[in-house]
C-alpha cells in the first residue's frame, strides 16, 4: 500500500462542553488561517445560530490546517502538511454525526474534562472509533480549573478505554490490545492555547505555551492515508452542504484514485444503481474557505459539485470499474414525535408567507432526510402528518426549531419512545444515565429517578462536594426530565445518558402531577378573569393574548384537568365601588421555551409551533369531543 505523507486526518471526540471546539479554534490560530488584525470569533466553527444559542456543536464540520513545524520537515515534507480536522458534535442526540465524521478519518483524539472526567458521549464516541480500528490520542483538557483531578481523570480514561477495546475484542473486532497500553496522553488548556506532554498540578496550566505537542502527536500516533497505486477511484460521500453557485454539494473522503475537475465519474447509489455525471467543480477546504482546486488525490476530504441529487453513503466510483464503498452505518433512532399541520383556529393569522400546507411540511422533511442520516421520516394514518424518529429528544426538537425559523407553521406531539418486539414481548429503549448533582440532592435526585423506574448502578464521591450517580433507566423516563433535575437542584444538577440497548416494559411512569388548565372558549385572555383564576395555578398566557378553546393556558394547582373562562370581561354598572381603586397585581406568566414545551406536554396534548409563538394546546380541540374521547380511554383502561 503506498501512503500519502503530506496529510493527516482526525477527528476530535469529546463529551457535551468539554472543550472540541475552543481546541480547533486554538489550532486555527497557531497555524496562522487569521491575520494578525483578524478578530477571531470564540468558537468559530459552530456557525449555525442554534448552535451560538445553546452553546453546543450540533453538525459535524471539517477544517484544514497546515502544519510546517519543525516536525514536518523530520518527516520529509519541508512544504508543510495538512491536517483535515472534523469537529464532533458531543451530545448524545448527535450521534449520527459523530459516526459519519469518524467514517472521514485515520484517527481520533479524545478529549477529557480535567475534572469531569469520561461521562457517558465519551464512551460513546470511543466505542465508535475503536469499532473502526481508529488510533487513539488522549488529550486532557481544562487542565488550569480549580477543581482538576488530572491523575484520576487519566486513570479513568485508561480504563475505560481498556474495558471498551475488550469488548469491542469479544464482538469479533480484531484490535491491538498491546498498543492501546501506549496510549499517548497530552495536558491541554485549549482557551489559552497551551498544552505539554508533562502532566501540570492540578489547577495549573500546561507548562508549554503553544499546541506543538498536540501537533507532534497527531502527525507521529494518527497514520498518513493509504491507498492501492493504480486502483479506481473511490471517493465516500459523508456530508452534504450546498452553495449558492454551484447547488449541492457532496463533501467526499477519497480513499483511491484521483477526481479531475471536468472528467466523468459514476456515482454508486443507495439503492445499488450506478449514474454516471460530469464533476463540475472539486473545493478543498483551507481554514474556513473552499479553495477551487482542479484535482484531488488519495486522503484528500474535498467537496464536490456536479449531482443535483447527491446523497450521504453513496461512493464516487470508476464507470468502468465500479468498486462501491459500504453504507455510512447508523443507529436505529430511539424517540419519534409526530409532526403535523397546524389547524389551530389562529394558524396564519400571525404573519404573513407563514408555511402551513401538508405538501411544503412534507417537503421540507424530506429535506431533512438528505444530510441527516440518523432521523426517519415514517407516515401515519393522517395524511398531513408524520412520525419523525430521531436519537432523542433534543435532535427532534432542534429540528422543530429550525422549522419555526424558516417560517413553517406546524403541531409537535409529545416525544414517544420506539419500542420493538422481542422473543414475543414488548421491549423498550434503556438509557445509562450520570447525574452530577451537590451532596445535598442526592436523596431527592434518587426519588426523582425511582419514579422514573431508574436503577441505580454506582455512586462516588471525589470529595468536592458534589456526587455522580449512575442510574439505568427507560427513556421514556427521561422525557421531561431535565426540566424536573433543574428544579429540584436549583438549577445546579447536571445530566447526560447514553443509549443502553433495550428491556422489557418497565410499566407506567407517571412524569407530571399538575392538571392542565384549558381554556374552555376563544377571544384575548382578559386581566380580569386571570386575577380571579390565578390562585388555581400558574399561566403561561399574558393579559390581551389571544386563545382558543383547547389551548392550554396555564398548569393547575392539582392532578386533573381544569377547564377555565380566561376571556371573562368585567361587567360595568353605574354603581361606584368602594374597591374601585385597590390595585391587583398579576404573577407574571410562565414562558417556556420549545423544548420545555415539549416536556410539559401530556399524552393528550402537543405542541403548536409558529415563528412568532410556542403554545400548548389539546390535540383534540373541542372540549365536548375531549370528555367523550377521554371517557373511551377510561373505559378501555379499565376492561384492559
Amino acid at each position: 500500500m503506498a501512503v500519502r505523507g503530506d496529510i493527516r486526518n482526525v477527528a476530535i471526540v469529546a463529551h457535551v462542553d468539554h472543550g472540541k471546539t475552543t481546541l480547533v479554534n486554538a489550532m486555527l490560530k497557531q497555524s496562522h488561517v487569521f491575520s494578525e488584525r483578524e478578530e477571531v470569533p470564540d468558537r468559530v466553527l459552530d456557525s449555525n445560530a442554534l448552535e451560538r444559542e445553546k452553546g453546543i456543536t450540533i453538525l459535524a464540520k471539517n477544517t484544514a490546517v497546515k502544519y510546517t513545524g519543525p516536525l514536518a520537515a523530520e518527516l520529509n515534507e519541508p512544504e508543510g502538511i495538512t491536517i483535515n480536522v472534523v469537529d464532533t458534535p458531543g451530545h448524545a442526540d448527535f450521534g449520527g454525526e459523530v459516526e459519519r465524521g469518524i467514517s472521514m478519518v485515520d484517527g481520533v483524539v479524545l478529549l477529557v474534562d480535567a475534572s469531569e472526567g469520561p461521562l457517558p458521549q465519551t464512551r460513546f464516541v470511543l466505542r465508535k472509533a475503536l469499532e473502526a480500528k481508529l488510533p487513539v490520542i488522549l488529550a486532557i483538557n481544562k487542565t488550569d480549573r480549580p477543581d482538576a483531578r488530572i491523575s484520576e481523570v487519566v486513570s479513568e480514561s485508561t480504563d475505560l478505554l481498556l474495558g471498551l477495546a475488550q469488548d469491542v475484542s469479544e464482538e469479533g473486532v480484531d484490535l491491538d490490545l498491546d498498543s492501546l497500553l501506549d496510549l499517548p496522553v497530552i495536558y491541554c488548556a485549549a482557551k489559552a492555547g497551551y498544552a505539554s506532554t508533562k502532566q501540570p498540578a492540578d489547577g495549573d496550566v500546561p507548562d508549554n505555551e503553544d499546541l506543538e505537542p498536540l501537533f507532534d502527536a497527531i502527525l507521529k500516533n494518527i497514520p498518513a492515508p493509504e491507498y492501492e497505486e493504480g486502483a479506481p477511484v473511490q471517493a465516500h460521500v459523508t456530508n452534504i452542504d450546498a452553495s449558492d453557485y454551484l447547488g449541492r454539494l457532496g463533501l467526499v473522503r477519497i480513499y483511491n484514485g484521483k477526481l479531475v475537475k471536468g472528467k466523468t465519474y459514476g456515482l454508486s447509489r443507495v439503492g445499488g444503481s450506478i449514474e454516471n455525471f460530469k464533476l463540475t467543480e472539486i473545493l478543498r477546504t483551507v481554514g474556513l474557505d473552499r479553495t477551487p482546486v482542479d484535482e484531488a488525490g488519495p486522503g484528500d476530504i474535498v467537496a464536490i459539485a456536479g449531482v443535483s441529487d447527491i446523497m450521504i453513503g453513496e461512493t464516487i466510483v470508476d464507470p468502468n470499474d465500479p468498486k462501491p464503498l459500504p453504507l455510512i452505518h447508523v443507529d436505529d433512532p430511539a424517540i419519534s414525535m409526530t409532526f403535523a399541520t397546524n389547524d389551530s383556529p389562529i394558524a396564519g393569522t400571525e404573519g404573513k408567507d407563514h408555511k402551513l400546507t401538508a405538501r411544503m411540511l412534507r417537503d421540507r422533511l424530506d429535506h431533512e432526510l438528505i444530510g441527516n442520516v440518523s432521523i426517519k421520516v415514517v407516515p401515519t394514518e393522517r395524511p398531513d402528518a408524520w412520525e419523525v424518529q430521531g436519537r432523542g429528544e433534543l435532535a427532534l426538537a432542534v429540528l422543530a426549531e429550525e422549522m419555526r425559523r424558516e417560517g413553517y407553521e406546524l403541531t409537535v406531539g409529545r416525544p414517544q419512545v420506539v419500542t420493538k418486539e422481542i422473543d414475543g414481548k414488548l421491549n423498550e429503549p434503556m438509557e445509562n444515565t450520570t447525574i452530577d448533582v451537590p451532596e445535598e440532592y442526592m436523596g431527592t435526585i434518587t426519588q426523582l429517578m425511582a419514579d422514573r423506574k431508574g436503577r441505580m448502578d454506582s455512586m462516588s464521591n471525589h470529595g468536592s462536594g458534589w456526587v455522580r450517580l449512575q442510574f439505568t433507566v427507560p427513556s421514556r423516563g427521561l422525557i421531561g426530565f431535565r426540566t424536573a433535575l433543574l428544579s429540584a437542584t436549583r438549577g445546579t444538577g447536571i445530566a447526560s445518558s447514553l443509549s443502553a440497548g433495550y428491556a422489557p416494559w418497565a410499566g407506567e411512569i407517571t412524569t407530571r402531577q399538575n392538571g392542565s388548565m384549558v381554556s374552555d372558549r376563544s377571544g384575548k385572555a382578559s386581566p380580569y378573569a386571570m386575577q380571579k383564576l390565578q390562585a388555581r395555578g400558574n399561566f403561561f398566557v399574558k393579559p390581551q393574548t389571544p386563545v382558543y378553546e383547547g389551548q392550554i393556558v396555564g398548569i393547575a394547582n392539582k392532578p386533573g384537568d381544569l377547564d377555565i373562562n380566561v376571556t371573562l370581561e368585567k361587567h360595568m354598572t353605574n354603581m361606584r365601588s368602594a374597591t374601585a381603586d385597590v390595585l391587583e397585581t398579576l404573577t407574571p406568566p410562565i414562558d417556556m421555551s420549545l423544548e420545555e414545551s415539549l416536556d410539559f406536554a401530556n399524552e393528550d396534548e402537543c405542541v403548536e409551533v409558529t415563528p412568532e409563538s410556542i403554545r400548548v394546546r389539546k390535540i383534540i380541540l373541542d372540549r365536548d369531543q375531549w370528555y367523550k374521547w377521554n371517557a373511551r380511554q377510561r373505559r378501555q383502561n379499565k376492561n384492559s
